[in-house]
């Protein structure tokens, strides 16, 4: 059985990389990264994507700076940089592509 939820998880961790990737050396408030999401899946909510980004901060691909108004900005870590640019092995949790092309 596909585990459609699963499916949805992963796949939004990867677009948060891929956007906080664009955003350096900066980094990226998440009220433009949950428009980013929603181009993708439309019902995507703020909430869904706070909880993604606390994972990808529990695995230290990305460093998230809350401040007192409660607005996080969103880093990529060295380990986050490595796996967009596709210099380390995949990592559970997160459904990037496969590089099909030599």
């Amino acid at each position: 059985m596909i585990d459609l939820a699963k499916i949805r998880r992963e796949d939004i961790r990867w677009h948060l990389l891929q956007a906080v990737n664009l955003s350096r050396p900066v980094g990226i408030y998440t009220e433009p990264l949950l428009v980013i999401v929603r181009a993708v899946y439309p019902d995507a909510t703020h909430h869904e994507v706070r909880v993604a980004l606390d994972y990808l901060e529990e695995r230290e691909m990305v460093r998230v700076t809350r401040d007192p108004m409660d607005r996080w900005t969103v880093e990529l870590t060295r380990t986050g940089i490595d796996f967009v640019e596709y210099n380390i092995d995949t990592q559970p949790g997160v459904s990037r592509p496969k590089i099909t092309q030599v």
